[in-house]
């Protein structure tokens, strides 16, 4: 499956819950999925949106919160497995875009090329359910899962490696604002709004 195919399932069974995603492609194929308050895009914190998501998890237990990293933003912070895996947040769902590449970079493998386990190290550090799916058609039944079954869930979508499609905003303070509107934590801003205007 295309990265663009994975999101479209997660933004599906998402619904209006709210969405991390890492940057590059993961934030690209995001917007283009349909860009809504509800996402938050992440620019200049690679290996961050796991650790966002889970501290959004834990600060809002009532709302289902998605996670769209990419293999090799995850391995700039397997860390946060472990603390997941501790914390234990039945709410929290990462998908892992696994394309076995830097994509933002310029291609170069990660560790997955090579026999990396993404699930396999969720599960050893106590995830609730940690599983690889290869088709859409997978990734929609997984993700239907997490409806119903307590996590924290790890999903690793293997997805082939894709061109950008589109960029989402690049005022953070906005779309910071736009996300706690969404979920109930703030006003909502405008674009522009975080920048002295001369």
């Amino acid at each position: 499956m295309t990265s663009l195919d994975a999101i479209r399932e997660v933004v599906r069974a998402a619904s209006a819950a709210p969405i991390v995603a890492s940057l590059g492609h993961p934030a690209y194929d995001l917007y283009a999925a349909g860009d809504r308050p509800s996402n938050f895009y992440t620019w200049g914190s690679m290996g961050l949106a796991s650790s966002i998501g889970l501290g959004l998890a834990v600060a809002q237990p009532h709302l289902r919160v998605y996670v769209i990293d990419g293999d090799g933003s995850l391995l700039m912070n397997l860390g946060s497995l472990a603390t997941i895996g501790w914390t234990r947040p039945a709410n929290l769902v990462l998908v892992v875009l696994d394309n076995e590449q830097y994509g933002t970079t310029g291609g170069q493998d990660t560790a997955t090329a090579h026999g990396a386990d993404l699930a396999g190290a969720a599960s050893a550090m106590g995830f609730a359910a940690a599983v690889a799916v290869q088709s859409a058609d997978a990734l929609s039944r997984m993700l239907d899962r997490t409806a119903r079954e307590p996590g924290p869930w790890m999903i690793v979508a293997k997805v082939g490696a894709a061109a950008p499609t589109a960029k989402p905003p690049l005022d953070c303070v906005f779309i910071k604002q736009r996300f706690m509107a969404a979920i109930g934590c703030a006003e909502p801003a405008t674009a522009g709004a975080g920048h002295d205007e001369d």
